[in-house]
């Protein structure tokens, strides 16, 4: 491939894989944004469960991806037959690992905003919120597994599509659930609006209701419209078999490890801000929110990365995966630096839209700006994981991305918060970003010869 076919194929992919990513951070931003107009108590309850979410839902996530990997890197091997094979199996695994977590998560929701250190003016919002979200992860598995195979087949549109009507769905779910019913004026005519009033649990149902109809129409178009892996003319069995789940352990464990302990450390974090009080709860949560409409797009290029990489490493072409691991991190550094520079100019927009509450407001400008300095590398380190993991290569990244979190982030964070406040741990998180972006650059310019080839020999062993 010449250099442009090279650039056209990454922004191919990586397009519509920005905007799968933006649209399910669309869909927080809704419920931040709706949620946030009912009051700081109400924003606060969601803010204080968001990071016990990504923790369960980024698990199945991890799941995932050893079997996504797989199917990407036997895609690129002309073995199809075997790809749909692993996509059988993925199927059961994954609904067994979500039916697990629901049981666990059920289990906790009770104990958990106190746990975590949340008033009894925010504790049952935030329960309700969070076993709400538990019960519906099935369906957000089965998005996630759809949409990563559909993904790594080459098919970024569908996944997209499906996203964006996800969030056009949420949309209208929470109007109906979370507002109590109203009358609009339009066009000099009066209109009458049902409403559910169900605040903080509207929100989660609107949510869970829009994801099920999602994961319907993406798991439908997978199993019987895929050119590459539908199964609807294919006999086999769903049952896992050894070796595929031994792959899947290999790279998916430690990318599971990573986020349970990643997450660990969200939730730490999420101990130390509780006790500043509901206004640094809301604005944290605000603040995260808004950034994530920032940082998605690096995550969408990370997808892009996973895909082309791992298909160069199934198929065996080194020198093309080294080329594309090189395009797809300059891509999102550049595209993440346009971002955050966006991010420090409409931080004021981007919390006025969420938040009425002046305080909260204020407070969540100050730590975006802080935070929009650290985007660039932020990229670096996001979309050099997605090359490592297409490469079928997740230890030694998952143990970086552990390192930076824990040695640094926190360890700023637990000193800096009681001196300046919710300020002090963005300022943490900000040095943190930069330091991880650092050493995966590090790594990715100057990791061991031959590493390709190595890891081709080990996708065909």
């Amino acid at each position: 491939m010449t250099l442009r076919q090279q650039l056209q194929l990454t922004l191919q992919l990586s397009l519509p894989a920005i905007l799968a990513q933006i649209s399910t951070i669309v869909m927080e931003y809704i419920d931040a944004s709706m949620v946030g107009h009912l009051g700081a108590n109400q924003s606060a309850a969601i803010g204080l469960v968001s990071s016990s979410i990504w923790l369960f839902a980024g698990l199945c996530s991890c799941v995932i991806s050893g079997f996504s990997v797989q199917v990407a890197q036997l895609i690129g091997a002309d073995n199809i037959s075997k790809a749909r094979s692993v996509l059988r199996q993925s199927i059961s695994s994954v609904l067994i690992f979500c039916i697990i977590m629901v049981i666990i998560g059920s289990s906790i929701s009770q104990a958990l905003p106190g746990w975590l250190g949340g008033n009894d003016a925010i504790a049952k919002d935030a329960s309700s919120y969070f076993l709400i979200f538990i019960l519906s992860l099935p369906a957000y598995g089965v998005v996630y597994l759809a949409g990563s195979m559909l993904r790594c087949s080459g098919n970024m549109k569908i996944p997209s599509i499906l996203n964006v009507l996800m969030c056009g769905l949420d949309i209208v779910f929470n109007a109906l659930l979370i507002f109590p019913s109203r009358f609009y004026h339009v066009l000099g005519y009066k209109v009458f609006v049902p409403g559910g009033d169900l605040g903080v649990t509207g929100a989660a149902l609107g949510s869970t209701i829009a994801v099920v109809i999602t994961a319907i129409l993406m798991m439908g178009y997978l199993l019987l419209r895929s050119p590459e892996l539908k199964l609807s003319k294919e006999k086999g069995g769903f049952m896992p078999q050894e070796d595929c789940l031994k792959r899947a352990f290999r790279i998916g464990l430690p990318m599971s490890c990573e986020h349970f302990v990643m997450c660990a450390a969200q939730i730490v974090s999420t101990i130390i801000v509780a006790p500043l009080g509901i206004i640094s709860i809301a604005a944290n949560s605000f603040a995260i929110t808004a950034e994530s409409l920032c940082y998605m797009p690096g995550f969408g290029i990370s997808d892009a990365a996973t895909t082309l990489v791992g298909q160069c490493v199934g198929g065996g072409r080194q020198q093309l995966a080294q080329r594309f691991a090189n395009i797809t991190v300059i891509l999102g550094m550049a595209v993440m630096t346009l971002m955050g520079i966006i991010m420090y100019i409409a931080a004021p927009l981007m919390m006025s839209i969420m938040t009425s509450n002046v305080e909260i407001q204020s407070l969540g400008v100050t730590v975006l700006r802080i935070e929009a300095f650290a985007e660039p590398m932020f990229a670096a380190s996001i979309v050099s994981y997605g090359v490592f993991v297409g490469a079928g290569d997740t230890l030694i990244p998952s143990i970086m991305n552990l390192g930076s979190m824990w040695a640094v982030r926190l360890t700023i964070a637990a000193i800096l918060a009681p001196i300046l406040g919710l300020k002090g741990v963005w300022i943490a998180m900000c040095i943190e970003l930069c330091f991880r972006g650092a050493i995966f650059l590090f790594r990715l310019i100057f990791r061991k010869s031959g590493y390709f080839s190595r890891q081709i020999a080990t996708a065909n062993s």
